[in-house]
């Protein structure tokens, strides 16, 4: 006989059994003078990516810090994790980083959480070489091992790297809740297709609806 198993993804987070992950809210990827944008004119940063900045600074990233809040608050486990190279030369990054041309050398300040998330010592902070966290880390035993079967995702950028990890997280067996509105991407069209792309992986849930859950 098979063994019991959820009908629904739209299950109430169990604290005991659930962790959150900030994917990617890092200086490489937030920062004016960051490793992504550091040669990229103020015009481009003004007009290609106005509205990505925009996005993460007035959205995104003060929804993350409300959670980050919540969740430390509610005694659930915080993980992180940031796109860095185990190497300096990054020789170790997947082929799609190495043709992109993202590489953030190891121990870098690219690579590096922003202060507004800053991990606390003993929250786990993953490098990753690859789109997503569950190909180039061992996030999938970590989170086994601390008896998550819950993840929450959130961070950066939300059709690409977050909606990796999902789809991943989501094969693994993890029930998986996404907050849109702690993401962000470089334009709205893209952040919306990508959020109604993957609504068969994941339960969506707000960040004000995702606090009230868990009690803060």
């Amino acid at each position: 006989m098979a063994a019991d198993h959820p009908s629904t993804r739209n299950l109430p987070l169990d604290p005991a059994a659930s962790a959150i992950l900030f994917i990617d809210v890092q200086n490489f990827s937030v920062r004016r003078d960051g490793g992504e944008f550091k040669d990229v004119s103020d015009a481009d940063i003004e007009g290609k990516y106005g509205y990505y900045f925009k996005r993460i600074h007035e959205v995104a990233i003060p929804n993350m810090q409300r959670l980050l809040a919540g969740f430390r608050k509610a005694g659930i486990e915080v993980l992180h994790t940031t796109i860095e190279s185990l190497t300096k030369d990054g020789r170790d990054r997947s082929l799609d980083y190495k043709i992109t041309g993202f590489n953030v050398p190891k121990g870098s300040w690219d690579g590096k959480v922003i202060d507004e998330l800053a991990p606390l010592e003993d929250e786990i902070v993953l490098p990753k070489s690859s789109s997503s966290v569950f190909v180039s880390t061992h996030v999938d035993y970590i989170l086994r091992n601390l008896g998550v079967r819950q993840i929450v995702l959130c961070g950066l950028l939300t059709d690409q790297c977050v909606e990796s990890a999902v789809r991943d997280a989501c094969d693994l067996n993890y029930l998986v809740t996404l907050v849109p509105d702690a993401c962000g991407t470089y334009s709205q069209e893209r952040h919306d297709f990508s959020i109604n792309a993957i609504k068969g992986y994941c339960r969506q849930i707000s960040t004000d609806d995702l606090l009230k859950e868990i009690g803060q």
